[in-house]
């Protein structure tokens, strides 16, 4: 398999916003429902968002609803990940991955990409 390449990443001051990107093959991606999942420093990594195959079901972690937005494009392969009024709790390094719905991770990790935010 081929690993998913994440991409976006940055420092940004709270309150600020980041988009990521995953570009990932055509075998991890299409057909699949795919999601974003985070590790910040000591902690285990955890569930962002997830998006369904079609585009038309999304799910989101209580502590990113309303701020981050996922989204992709099945021509590219590419993943998306729109992040709004950044906190600095949301910094962490961020991967992307096939999922089976709502938030179970399947396939390989990419390397990520690290978001910092600054209070």
């Amino acid at each position: 398999q081929v690993q998913p390449v994440e991409s976006g990443g940055g420092l940004v001051q709270a309150g600020g916003s980041l988009r990521l990107s995953c570009a990932a093959s055509g075998r991890t991606f299409s057909g699949n429902a795919m999601g974003w999942f985070r590790q910040a420093p000591g902690k285990e990594r955890e569930f962002v968002a997830a998006i369904s195959d079609s585009g038309g079901s999304t799910y989101y972690a209580d502590s990113v609803k309303g701020r981050f937005t996922i989204s992709r494009d099945n021509i590219k392969n590419t993943l998306y990940l729109q992040m709004n009024n950044l906190k600095p709790e949301d910094t962490a390094v961020y991967y992307c991955a096939a999922v089976i719905p709502p938030n179970v991770p399947y396939g390989i990790w990419g390397q990520g990409t690290q978001v910092t935010v600054s209070s």
